[in-house]
């Protein structure tokens, strides 16, 4: 135990290729950590995972994170559990799975998504295309559907013994009413499939004696309702102050920021979740990221050797998967290299160069919405790793940015588990707990540079018919602001 907070906290994230455990002190230190691998069924648009898996795999990182300290008579204090947003499945009335997971970026709800007016990666879509699927398939003994259920759902009902409400968080993208909190009227038809939801933070539960035999948790730990990963990881960042903004990069990318109010978008493509208190996280998902990058080349070679292609003789927009998501909405855009890379070399510092640019332009966006986007801007998320990485995406954005020593969604879900059992705001707890480990600034003559390579980048998808002519207005309009201003 140590001072003054009367116990440790655990964070669970539930990842795209694995399980994080993480066992955090009231002030930041790491005392244990565990992980566990997950296998990801992928054809075409298809991208499921078993959920008995997800379990599993959380039993395995839970005994490697607590297995020393908890022995050691360390008091845990509460627990809270994020997981990829968008991700859902069906339950029985036990809260047990009778389908598999459709994970957050499954692309066969179209016909769904085009009736909700959403996204085929929100949740919704893929919940009706599931109860469709369940209705035309009773011979398959899935039993009587109870609930559509978010990913973190399946382990917080396997933590207490006895299904529990979803989080307002994961339940936003499916449909769920963030500023009335309540499920709209136009969902009514779904009757009681969609489950009972209460803010992040709030209290689900204890540890039953099953799962602490299976996982190493204690009995009677407090389990505390969640958020996305995406939050998760922003509050692993310490951005929840008003115009702080969190770039999380990993597989994908997505920004997220803290606002009082809202952020209104027409377009959809931004989205605003519930903080524990009232106030709100604006932020967008992209389908860019380190997911672009050849699997199979060692990541510090290539970075050392990226270096020498500044820029790159190669332009490209690295989508992970067919569609863009943000900053703006275009579900037929397609990857592409405008050029041709010189080297393995350059094909990678293009890749590295074309996340950046895509996130310099979903900034430009937040900026064309109103937002307040000059607070500090923090990087999380695993591609967060690369020193190099880091420095490049400040010197293309030409503002500084800062990196935690703890960059994982699982640290966010200890502060929310160490906000809701000291009851002090989740504002002041992060500020306790989430240690800043560099200062990024950036170089004035690089991001000179780059500001062509983005400039054509933004051309390119004007173009193609992706990118909306006001935004690209706008954003070229900042730029001959700030080439006047250098």
């Amino acid at each position: 135990m140590f001072e003054g907070d009367g116990g440790a906290w655990l964070g669970i994230d539930l990842g795209t290729q694995s399980v994080r455990a993480l066992l955090v002190s009231g002030d930041g230190r790491v005392l244990g950590a565990g992980t566990a691998p997950l296998t990801n069924h992928r054809d075409g648009v298809r991208h499921e995972q078993d959920p008995g898996e997800w379990w599993e795999a959380v039993c395995t990182a839970c005994r490697a994170a607590l297995t020393g300290p908890v022995s050691s008579g360390l008091r845990l204090g509460g627990l809270a559990v994020c997981g990829t947003s968008g991700t859902v499945l069906l339950t029985n009335a036990q809260g047990r799975p009778l389908t598999t997971g459709l994970m957050y970026d499954d692309g066969r709800a179209v016909a769904e998504a085009a009736r909700v007016g959403m996204q085929t990666s929100w949740a919704l879509p893929k919940a009706l295309w599931l109860l469709e699927e369940y209705g035309r398939g009773q011979e398959r003994g899935l039993g009587q559907v109870t609930w559509v259920t978010h990913q973190p759902d399946v382990i917080t009902a396997r933590l207490t013994g006895a299904p529990v409400p979803t989080d307002s968080s994961h339940a936003l993208k499916t449909g769920y009413d963030a500023e009335r909190e309540a499920w709209p009227p136009q969902l009514a038809y779904l009757g009681e499939v969609l489950p009972e939801v209460v803010r992040p933070g709030s209290r689900l539960g204890e540890v039953c004696r099953a799962a602490a035999e299976a996982t190493g948790i204690p009995a009677g730990t407090p389990v505390i309702a969640g958020m996305t990963d995406g939050c998760a990881a922003q509050i692993a960042s310490g951005a929840l102050r008003y115009g702080a903004w969190n770039s999380v990069l990993g597989t994908t990318l997505v920004l997220k920021g803290a606002s009082a109010r809202p952020l209104r978008d027409d377009t959809g493509v931004v989205y605003n979740h519930r903080a524990p208190d009232g106030s709100w996280l604006p932020g967008g998902a992209s389908s860019v990221g380190a997911g672009a990058l050849p699997a199979e080349s060692d990541p510090a070679e290539m970075d050392r050797t990226a270096a020498g292609y500044e820029p790159s003789g190669a332009l490209t927009y690295p989508l992970t998967s067919p569609g863009e998501r943000f900053p703006f909405l275009a579900p037929a855009a397609t990857a592409f290299t405008l050029g041709t890379p010189a080297s393995d070399a350059d094909r990678w510092a293009a890749v590295l160069q074309g996340v950046a640019f895509t996130e310099r332009l979903c900034l430009d966006y937040l900026h064309h919405l109103g937002a307040e986007i000059d607070g500090p801007l923090t990087f999380t998320g695993g591609a967060a790793r690369s020193a190099y990485w880091n420095q490049l995406r400040a010197d293309i954005l030409g503002r500084p940015a800062r990196v935690p020593e703890q960059i994982e969604p699982a640290l966010g879900m200890a502060v929310l588990a160490a906000h809701a059992g000291l009851g002090t705001s989740l504002a002041d707890t992060a500020d306790r707990m989430v240690r800043i480990r560099t200062v990024l600034e950036p170089r004035a003559s690089r991001t000179a540079r780059f500001t062509e390579p983005y400039a054509r980048l933004v051309d390119e998808l004007e173009t193609r018919g992706w990118l909306p002519t006001p935004l690209a207005t706008h954003t070229r309009t900042r730029l001959n602001q700030k080439a006047a201003d250098s």
